[in-house]
């Protein structure tokens, strides 16, 4: 039996590591039967099945990776549900709770680098498994030895069918279709290589603007993260259209590698980060919908969105930097919408998990509903909030670990008093520390607990604003 030693390290949200390297085939078998064990161990008691979910996404190798995944989970005794294709991380939570299985096993790298592969564990509930339980994976994979018994077996489904299903019921398809269909609006997708290709066509039952479909395991020499530094390519696209165009609308969305984390590019060649999506999408679904439910956000995401949720009186619930933090207060309270700045948001009436596509469903809708461009929405909400910021973070590597911890003293004994010629008012520390400043800014200070990168935040009323305490930030790292 293959020793993992410290190959294998559950993150924020599963374990990653370089194909090869420490993600082989020998660990993939090893941790896999252990994380059914202890999803079985969690859930077993609530889910009416010996089942466990396994999917992939389309980076190198992925459908072997699963394929032996899936072996060494029915020789440790369960049975197995194999994707018989790719499809968004999502998908395999929405199948774990609709099968009532104890959990799901994803074989993906999220937004990492090509040469990097993974495994996401979810929970018979349909949302990623809170560390407690990846502690106890953890804590297996330092045993000597595990039984096995051949006694499982492997059905092949395809996700996609349920999971469109559930999609299209929560959004007017059929308004979204013809609003296409009629020219009104032009959609181009930019699927970054991953998984979500294909998808919006699925949903929408027409063709829209596919770009990077096909399948790269290098992400042409990027990373499948949304991005503006990866979207060249849109961009070009998108400018090309705006010369060409009549005044019809237009948007471009953006899908990370495995389609829970969305970006979009407004009519006029905008970036928009989910600090801008996340408010347009609580008043389309409180205004639209009709929907009620608290907000929950992190740390670091925008000032404009307790604003926006103000407008409608829907309670705001703040919480550390990571999604697993989103996710534990929707299996909590009434939740309309909970998102991060870094693109992942999920809604209270689908699963505890960020979900891409739903997000795009939505999104479209709000265009379509209202016939107004993104940017528009924007800042149609900056003028009811009497609001308007500029946001940027950079993740700035630190020449060693020694570094952060000299940088992290200085934080906890040396508080700061004055960033950027701005006097701090006020400093929240329940994830870094955030600095609020005179000027209505505000600055946050996080470290990696893994690797020597300090990553910075900031939101200011205009972007030289921005620029300029970043710039601070950085020198003062330095």
């Amino acid at each position: 039996m293959p020793v993992a030693g410290n190959a294998i390290k559950f993150g924020t949200d599963g374990w990653r590591g370089i194909i090869g390297d420490e993600f082989t085939y020998d660990n993939l078998s090893l941790v896999a039967p252990l994380a059914a064990k202890v999803l079985s161990q969690t859930y077993g008691d609530t889910a009416s099945s010996n089942t466990v979910i396994v999917g992939y996404d389309r980076r190198f190798m992925a459908e072997v990776f699963a394929q032996r995944a899936a072996q060494a989970v029915t020789e440790a005794g369960f049975d197995v549900l194999l994707s018989k294709n790719y499809a968004p991380t999502p998908a395999f939570s929405l199948a774990a709770k609709q099968h009532n299985a104890l959990g799901a096993l994803v074989i993906t790298a999220s937004h990492n680098p090509g040469s990097y592969l993974g495994l996401k564990v979810k929970g018979a509930f349909g949302g990623s498994v809170p560390p407690e339980v990846t502690q106890k994976i953890e804590i297996l994979l330092s045993e000597a030895s595990h039984t096995q018994t051949k006694s499982g077996g492997i059905v092949c489904f395809n996700p996609w069918e349920n999971y469109c299903e559930a999609l299209r019921a929560k959004v007017d398809i059929e308004q979204i279709r013809a609003c296409i269909t009629q020219g009104k609006l032009t959609v181009f997708a930019d699927v970054m290589h991953g998984a979500a290709a294909g998808g919006l066509s699925q949903l929408l039952g027409v063709s829209v603007q596919e770009i990077n479909s096909d399948r790269d395991p290098l992400f042409g020499g990027g990373a499948p993260e949304p991005l503006p530094r990866y979207l060249s390519r849109l961009f070009r696209l998108m400018r090309t259209h705006r010369r060409t165009a009549t005044e019809a609308l237009a948007v471009g969305l953006v899908f990370d590698g495995d389609a829970d984390r969305i970006a979009a590019v407004d009519g006029q060649g905008n970036f928009l980060s989910s600090q801008v999506l996340i408010p347009i999408l609580i008043e389309h679904l409180a205004v639209k919908r009709a929907l009620k439910g608290e907000i929950v956000k992190t740390v670091s995401g925008s000032d404009l969105i307790p604003k926006v949720a103000a407008l409608h009186q829907l309670s705001v619930h703040e919480t550390p930097v990571g999604y697993k933090y989103i996710a534990d207060r929707m299996l909590e309270a009434q939740v309309l919408l909970g998102g991060e700045e870094s693109g992942g948001i999920g809604y209270g009436t689908h699963i505890p998990e960020r979900d891409a596509l739903l997000s795009a469903l939505y999104v479209l809708e709000a265009i379509a509903t209202s016939n107004m461009d993104l940017g528009d929405l924007y800042r149609d909400l900056q003028q009811q909030t009497e609001f308007t910021s500029a946001y940027d973070r950079i993740d700035l590597p630190l020449a060693s670990m020694e570094v952060r911890s000299r940088l992290l003293n200085q934080l906890q004994n040396q508080p700061l008093t004055e960033i950027a010629g701005q006097t701090v008012i006020d400093c929240l520390s329940i994830d870094g520390y955030k600095f609020r400043l005179a000027d209505s800014s505000w600055l946050m200070i996080r470290f990696s607990g893994t690797e020597p990168v300090l990553r910075l935040y900031c939101e200011a009323p205009t972007m030289q604003q921005v620029q300029h305490t970043l710039a601070w930030a950085h020198q003062w790292a330095s």
